[in-house]
């Protein structure tokens, strides 16, 4: 007998590749936070070297201390479905 089994994209039926799916969207998270975190930085290192006093290297200083700091912090944020 023939198998009738949907082969095509899953819109028509075909079963779902679930574990790619959740290691796309956990890249897809971890990729959002990281960016997240090095804007707020820059935002806020560019405030500081600008806005006050303290000139161009201790914004790059501060930039680079705060992306440690929240890359150290985000690291055991969750990222998997649930």
């Amino acid at each position: 007998m023939a198998d009738n089994t949907p082969t095509g994209p899953v819109e028509l039926g075909a079963d779902m590749d679930h574990s790619e799916h959740e290691k796309t969207y956990s890249l897809f998270i971890s990729l959002t936070k990281y960016t997240s975190l090095v804007c707020v930085a820059l935002l806020i290192a560019m405030a500081f070297a600008f806005f006050t006093t303290a000139g161009f290297f201790s914004g790059l200083i501060l930039f680079l201390v705060i992306c440690a700091v929240g890359a150290f912090l985000l690291r055991d944020v969750p990222t998997h479905i649930t």
